[in-house]
C-alpha cells in the first residue's frame, strides 16, 4: 500500500516550477500526478510520486535548492485543520506536540520527535525515502523548511534556530540556505534536525485563542474519522524509524511507544499483509541504501543507526543486497 502525503506538500510548487524554467503541468504528468493535485490541498497522494517530482524538477531546472523555495512562502493555513488547531496552542511545546500526535494525518513518511538537553531542543525529522529508493534531499529541505517558518509563525518572524543540520551534502551555492535559515545551517551531519533553546519550547503564545482551539478540534476529529485503516502501520514506521538507532526496536518497545499492547500493532499488520519482522527489514534496506550510497558515514556509524553491531551488520547486509556494504560504496 503506498505511503500518503496532503497533495498541500505541493503548495507553490507551479510557481517555483515555472520561476525556475520548467513546465509544472508536464512534470506533474511524468510524475503520474494529475496536475488538478495543485487544487485540492486536503487530496491524499503517493509520497513516492511526489519525491519524484521534487527531484525530478530539480535535476531539469538546475535549481538545486528547488525544495527549499517551496518552503519560503509556507503558512500554517497550508496544513489545513492541524494547522488551525496548532496555531492557537499556549506554548510552542503545545504546537509541536499536536503536529506530533497529528502528523499521520498529513504525512505518511515523515516523522518528528524532539529531544531535550539541558539548555538546548533538537526538534528531528526522518524521511521515509519509500519502496523504490529516491533521493531524499529535496523532501528533507523542504520538510525542515516549512518547520522554521512554522515556529516563525508562531514564536514571531525574527526568530532564528541555533542551528540546523542536513544529513547531505552541502549545496554549491549556500546563499538561499543562509537567507531562510541564517547563518548557522550545517551539512554532512548525523540527523536532519533543528536546533533551538529549550526556552523557546515554552515561550508562550499570546494570540492564542481557546474558542478557535475548540472550533479546530473538532474539525481535525472529523477529519481523522475519515483516516483510514492504515494510519496504524504509518505509526509503526514512524516508532521504528526512531527506535532502530537505540538498538531498542523490539515489538514490545514500539507497542509502548504507541500506547498499545503488541498483539494490536501484529493483528493491525496482519490485515495490511505485514509482519513486524518484515516492516523493520524494510525499513533498515531503505536506510542502508541511502546511508551507503548517498552519504559518506564510516559503515561503523551506518551499523549503529540500523541497531546493529559491525559484524551482524556486515552479514545482514551481504545476505540482503548480494555484496558487501563497502563493495556497493565503490561501485554505485
Amino acid at each position: 500500500m503506498a505511503t500518503l502525503v496532503r497533495a498541500a506538500c505541493l503548495t507553490d510548487y507551479r510557481e517555483v516550477a515555472s520561476a525556475s524554467g520548467l513546465n509544472p503541468e508536464r512534470m506533474l504528468l511524468d510524475a503520474g500526478l494529475s496536475p488538478s493535485v495543485l487544487d485540492e490541498p486536503d487530496l491524499m497522494i503517493p509520497v513516492e510520486r511526489v519525491g519524484r517530482l521534487l527531484q525530478a524538477s530539480a535535476e531539469a531546472s538546475g535549481n538545486e535548492c528547488f525544495g527549499l523555495c517551496m518552503a519560503r512562502s509556507r503558512f500554517l493555513s497550508n496544513l489545513g485543520a492541524v494547522g488551525l488547531l496548532i496555531r492557537d496552542q499556549a506554548t510552542l511545546r503545545d504546537s509541536l506536540n499536536l503536529l506530533m500526535r497529528y502528523l499521520a494525518m498529513l504525512n505518511g513518511a515523515l516523522t518528528l520527535a524532539i529531544e531535550e538537553h539541558e539548555h538546548t531542543a533538537v526538534i528531528r525529522e526522518v524521511l521515509i525515502a519509500g519502496a523504490t529508493h529516491q533521493p531524499t534531499r529535496q523532501r528533507v529541505e523542504l520538510a525542515l523548511g516549512v518547520m522554521v517558518r512554522i515556529i516563525r509563525q508562531l514564536l514571531g518572524n525574527d526568530w532564528r534556530p541555533h542551528r540546523v543540520c542536513f544529513e547531505h551534502a552541502p549545496p554549491k551555492d549556500p546563499g538561499p540556505y543562509i537567507q531562510l535559515f541564517g547563518p548557522s545551517v550545517e551539512f554532512n551531519c548525523e540527523l536532519n534536525c533543528i536546533v533551538c533553546t529549550r526556552s523557546d519550547l515554552d515561550t508562550r503564545n499570546p494570540s492564542a485563542d481557546p474558542a478557535m482551539v475548540r472550533y479546530a478540534q473538532q474539525l481535525v476529529d472529523a477529519s481523522r474519522r475519515q483516516h483510514d485503516a492504515s494510519s496504524m502501520l504509518d505509526d509503526v514506521r514512524r516508532a521504528i524509524l526512531l527506535l532502530l538507532p537505540s538498538s531498542r526496536c523490539s515489538i514490545e518497545k514500539v507497542a509502548e511507544h504507541l500506547g498499545v499492547v503488541p498483539r494490536t500493532i501484529q493483528r493491525r499488520l496482519a490485515e495490511q499483509s505485514q509482519s513486524f519482522s518484515g516492516l523493520v527489514n524494510e525499513l533498515r534496506r531503505e536506510l542502508a541504501t541511502r546511508y551507503v550510497h548517498e552519504s559518506s558515514r564510516p559503515l561503523t556509524e551506518v551499523a549503529e543507526l540500523l541497531g546493529f553491531t559491525p559484524s551482524s551488520f556486515s552479514r545482514w547486509y551481504q545476505s540482503q543486497f548480494n555484496r558487501s556494504a563497502k563493495d556497493s560504496r565503490a561501485r554505485p
